[in-house]
């Protein structure tokens, strides 16, 4: 026998199917209506305190540094009518009043505490207000430019659009937002950012391939044709790609340098898709002292903790001057307006989040209000209470104590 290498064992690799036994995720898998278990009525309360746990992807962001509040209640706040008929509803989480440094108002629900974070939903939307603005003030973006110029890979449903227009939610594509459809795309959107499972378990889709995805309406360009808002958070989602795009800089990279910035005592629980971005345009989770800290950067422009800067004041002023569009007749002939990747009413800014959140920063007086609540409707929505909210907030942040 010739000598040489020793031959090699044939060995036979048998797969086996295991019997180990498995069920969807309860928190995940579509119940009725076309909602998740956390999303229905019943739960929903119990959901948005644990959506930072709930969701299958997601980062979470600490600050080195803390911003330090104190605590100087002003008893005028607590005398207002609005404010007890509020703070008494049993959609009520939480409400805080602060200015500079200071908590002027705090009170919680019996069943809420100050440690519990609650989803802001599309309050997060704000974040972009800042990356753009810093992009502006570094001459990397035009506002004029259509998406497509930044993003070229982008569907017809966003390519002919101006930047500014996608800003302030004034282009008409086929996306819809319409939470008392169940069918509406922003319910379908949820598989793809982890707060539902897709129909098919291998279906998994990234935002950005989502985002390429989506259609023009048929026979139709995306113009506005009317002076009220057409609001999508895709949008927001495209304005987040786009950031990345632009700056070279992953989005996680942005938001760790605001939470920075604010000083939050706890942490950003922020979620994602599969590839870890960030879902900018409703993923963020706060404790009701973080959510103040969060409108507190906006009261001082950008000026955070330790001398950082995030943002732009000059953007931040022009969010108030832009004339953006008709979101919301908080009463007769006076509206909320969209701008910016903001909300804005008189001297103020700020933003509501699907099912009872809102947050509202006066940047003429520095008073900032922060209200977490859970409408349990079917839908999430109450359209009478969401106004009822909005003038609440809009009479304490408009004036000076």
């Amino acid at each position: 026998m010739a000598l040489g290498r020793p031959m090699k064992k044939k060995i036979n690799i048998i797969n086996k199917k295991n019997n180990l036994t498995s069920e969807p995720n309860p928190s995940l898998v579509i119940l009725r209506d076309n909602k998740a278990k956390w999303y229905l009525p019943e739960t929903r309360r119990e959901g948005y305190r644990n959506l930072h746990k709930i969701n299958r992807y997601g980062l979470l962001y600490r600050s080195d540094l803390v911003l330090k509040l104190t605590t100087n209640f002003n008893k005028d706040i607590e005398k207002k009518p609005s404010v007890k008929k509020m703070t008494n509803h049993k959609y009520f989480c939480s409400l805080l009043v602060g200015k500079n440094q200071e908590i002027l108002y705090e009170k919680y629900a019996s069943d809420f505490s100050k440690s519990q974070p609650q989803t802001i939903m599309s309050i997060t939307k704000m974040f972009i207000n800042l990356f753009i603005g810093e992009l502006l003030e570094k001459n990397m973006i035009d506002l004029n430019k259509n998406i497509s110029h930044y993003l070229p890979d982008i569907g017809n449903g966003y390519a002919s659009a101006k930047i500014q227009d996608v800003l302030n939610m004034n282009i008409d594509n086929s996306y819809s937002e319409d939470y008392t459809d169940p069918y509406t795309s922003s319910y379908l959107h949820e598989s793809v950012i982890g707060w539902r499972l897709p129909k098919n378990l291998k279906d998994i889709e990234n935002q950005e391939e989502y985002l390429n995805k989506i259609k023009a309406k048929k026979n139709k360009d995306l113009f506005n044709n009317s002076e009220f808002s057409h609001y999508k958070s895709a949008n927001t989602d495209v304005l987040g790609l786009l950031v990345e795009k632009i700056s070279g800089k992953p989005l996680r990279d942005w938001l760790i340098s605001a939470v920075e910035a604010a000083g939050f005592e706890d942490a950003l629980y922020m979620g994602t898709d599969r590839n870890h971005t960030p879902w900018i345009a409703g993923g963020g989770c706060l404790i009701s002292r973080d959510f103040l800290r969060y409108g507190l950067l906006f009261s001082r422009k950008g000026q955070g903790v330790g001398n950082r800067k995030v943002g732009s004041a000059s953007f931040i002023d022009q969010t108030l001057k832009n004339k953006g569009t008709k979101y919301l007749e908080l009463k007769k002939n006076k509206f909320l307006y969209y701008s910016n990747s903001t909300m804005k009413s008189g001297d103020w800014i700020g933003h509501s989040g699907l099912g009872g959140q809102f947050l509202a920063v006066n940047l003429k007086t520095g008073i900032v209000a922060s209200y977490f609540s859970v409408i349990d409707t079917p839908s999430g929505t109450d359209e009478k209470y969401k106004a009822d909210m909005i003038n609440m907030l809009d009479e304490i942040v408009n004036e000076n104590y």
